[in-house]
């Protein structure tokens, strides 16, 4: 049976796959239009959305909790437009 993660912990992990996002390494040859990079980034981002997705819905989520998984959704959205779409 897998190991529970708490809130907490959750949003901290959702916080670093985000980083991990901008950290990700820019291909020399095609740049950020490079398929293989973009389905990586995507995809880290994807994981930080769905590492806290359903922390607001438990009964003991407080309402700074519940801002926190907001904060994040709109991290990961921000830094999809930033990393994919920026020039």
């Amino acid at each position: 049976m897998a190991k529970l993660i708490p809130a907490a912990e959750r949003v901290i992990r959702a916080r670093a796959l985000i980083q991990q996002a901008h950290d990700f390494p820019i291909p020399v040859e095609m740049g950020r239009k490079d398929f293989s990079y973009i389905a990586n980034v995507k995809d880290l981002l994807r994981q930080a959305k769905d590492m806290v997705k359903f922390i607001s819905m438990t009964p003991t989520a407080t309402a700074e909790m519940k801002q926190e998984v907001k904060n994040i959704y709109q991290e990961v959205e921000d830094a999809e437009r930033e990393i994919l779409y920026s020039s």
